[in-house]
């Protein structure tokens, strides 16, 4: 079974647009959900949040204190 990620044309599985919150483990879907990142630590620690997440930590890294940004 083929999946249709909103506002693409091409098929696959979410596998590849599923990305879980680094503090409450929350499953977030890249497009559908609010997901921020840390600039600086996306590729060492796959440091993704959640929105609740982002304001417990009132929107800041909790490894590095840089600013968190939403993914497009």
């Amino acid at each position: 079974m083929s999946l249709r990620i909103k506002g693409t044309n091409s098929h696959g599985s979410l596998g590849w647009f599923e990305v879980n919150c680094r503090i409450c483990n929350t499953t977030l879907r890249i497009g559908t959900d609010l997901v921020y990142v840390c600039p600086k630590d996306e590729k060492r620690y796959h440091a993704y949040f959640c929105e609740a997440c982002k304001r417990g930590v009132k929107g800041k890294c909790p490894y590095c204190s840089t600013e968190l940004v939403t993914v497009i």
